[in-house]
């Protein structure tokens, strides 16, 4: 379904409120593959399919942090999907430039002086900071990728960085939790 979505965006002729019907589809399309990822990575790692859902033991590696870290931590994810939200409003809107500045602020390399990742980096799994340095730097190419796209209209490279973004935080979600 999203190459499809993708094929409908080719910027060839077409009227400006048909494109941006398309460019609200392709958001919403990578809104929803967004949702279906964290809730199928949720489920793999917290159910077994032979036991028709039952919890099972949560094999994510636990992490340690002090308490008043884990609760920052915390807050700065609950933060980084509130930027997920306000990108994908930008993008449906046509606000390319808008999605870009969201995105570079509060999930690119920029924003990590912001997130105190420097501090919390020193107590993550190499993995962790890992995922986290690929969500940033993610971030960051689909901020440059959104500004090229209001100037071009194609979207498929933007999206394409979003979807690296996301990726990034749901791979860090399936292998790791904070105790």
């Amino acid at each position: 379904m999203l190459r499809r979505s993708f094929r409908l965006l080719k910027p060839a002729a077409i009227a400006p409120g048909k494109q941006f019907m398309r460019l609200r589809l392709a958001a919403t399309a990578l809104a929803l593959l967004a949702a279906v990822g964290v809730a199928s990575a949720q489920h793999h790692s917290h159910h077994d399919h032979g036991s028709h859902g039952a919890p099972t033991s949560d094999s994510r590696e636990r992490v340690d942090f002090p308490p008043a870290l884990t609760e920052h931590t915390l807050a700065n994810m609950r933060d980084h999907l509130l930027a997920l939200q306000q990108i994908n409003d930008a993008l449906s809107a046509g606000e390319m430039d808008q999605a870009g500045r969201i995105a570079e602020q509060r999930l690119g390399m920029t924003s990590l002086q912001l997130h105190g990742a420097a501090e919390v980096a020193k107590l993550m799994p190499q993995g962790m900071q890992d995922a986290g340095t690929a969500m940033h730097k993610a971030a960051s190419r689909f901020a440059i990728a959104a500004q090229d796209a209001g100037v071009t209209g194609d979207l498929k490279p933007a999206l394409k960085a979003l979807g690296e973004t996301m990726s990034a935080c749901v791979d860090c979600h399936a292998g790791y939790r904070l105790k």
